[in-house]
């Protein structure tokens, strides 16, 4: 990860012996190895920084996680302590980034769904009051255990008919080229042919009365202007709002200051999750900046799920995306 700082989860002696911790020591090399006796020993719950060395990072924090007992000795609390203080280390070392493995899931035995869940509510605490871009780093999704009734439920929602719930008018905006897409799941594709070129009418067919000039002025509002707008009529600060989509600093002040700002997909809808956008409104914000929620992409079916679910959790409708080998939302 070429982040400001990495953080190593590692043991009382600050020595690499296995996971994480012996590959950090591997590559930084011998120079990390008598830093780390340098500053030994590391209390649990502690975090201590010493530079990256031959490390892709300015520095690495070191903090030492508790051994799983069933959780009945204050391992929460001290796994807390662990990213907290990891997270202050960062902040008071001018740090903009910085990314965290899920502490104490290997060797230590941690339940690793537990760690997760737990990790993204103490850093979305943090963040809250800190600007910071964190990063989870998953080593595969052994580590999370999604609920599989949830995962029935929108793989159900992917495959739907669409057709038979909603008649044939809700692929209106379909391109031609997308209606090969649904031809094995529609029993009559000249349905769908039929509505594509309907929709695919030139707007205001047979108006003359006007130059392209005199029509291209008579523009809609930007992305910038209707986020903004939004932001307005929800009550929130801008800080509360990009907060909430996972959105770092950065990106919204780019926004901020260029009209001409051309977002991301994953931006728009990070977005339209934090205002809690109804699913006419997430079009609308989208189509400024040129994109839509189709009917034919599962990313895009995901969103619509928890959309019309009214769930704007960002970090639920990650973990479904992530589920489904999707795009993840804002930061982490």
């Amino acid at each position: 990860m070429r982040v400001d700082a990495i953080v190593n989860t590692t043991n009382e002696e600050m020595v690499g012996y296995s996971g994480v911790d012996l590959a950090i020591h591997s590559i930084a090399g011998a120079e990390l190895d008598a830093e780390c006796a340098r500053l030994a020993p590391l209390g649990l719950g502690q975090a201590k920084l010493t530079p990256g060395f031959g490390l892709p990072c300015k520095y690495v924090i070191h903090t030492s996680g508790p051994v799983w007992h069933g959780g009945l000795l204050g391992e929460s609390i001290i796994l807390r302590s662990c990213y907290v203080e990891s997270l202050k280390l960062a902040v008071e070392n001018g740090c903009t980034s910085a990314a965290f493995p899920l502490i104490s899931s290997g060797t230590y035995g941690y339940p690793k769904e537990q760690v997760l869940k737990f990790a993204i509510q103490v850093i979305t605490e943090f963040l809250y009051e800190h600007e910071l871009t964190v990063y989870l780093c998953v080593f595969d999704k052994e580590s999370y255990s999604f609920s599989k009734e949830l995962y029935n439920d929108i793989q159900s929602f992917i495959n739907d008919r669409y057709v038979d719930l909603h008649g044939v008018d809700f692929y209106g905006d379909l391109d031609i080229s997308d209606a090969h897409i649904l031809s094995d799941c529609i029993p009559d594709r000249s349905r769908i042919q039929r509505t594509v070129c309907r929709s695919s009418a030139p707007p205001n067919k047979g108006r003359t009365d006007e130059s392209l000039y005199e029509y291209l002025k008579q523009m809609d509002r930007s992305f910038r202007e209707m986020l903004f707008d939004l932001i307005d009529e929800s009550g929130m600060t801008d800080v509360e709002c990009y907060k909430r989509a996972n959105v770092d600093k950065r990106t919204f002040s780019k926004i901020k200051s260029n009209k001409d700002y051309k977002p991301s997909k994953p931006t728009v809808i990070a977005f339209a999750i934090s205002l809690r956008l109804d699913l006419d409104t997430t079009q609308e914000l989208l189509a400024t900046a040129g994109f839509t929620l189709s009917r034919s992409k599962v990313f895009d079916k995901i969103i619509r799920y928890f959309i019309l679910k009214g769930n704007y959790n960002i970090f639920e409708i990650n973990e479904a995306l992530f589920e489904f080998d999707q795009t993840l939302l804002g930061g982490f």
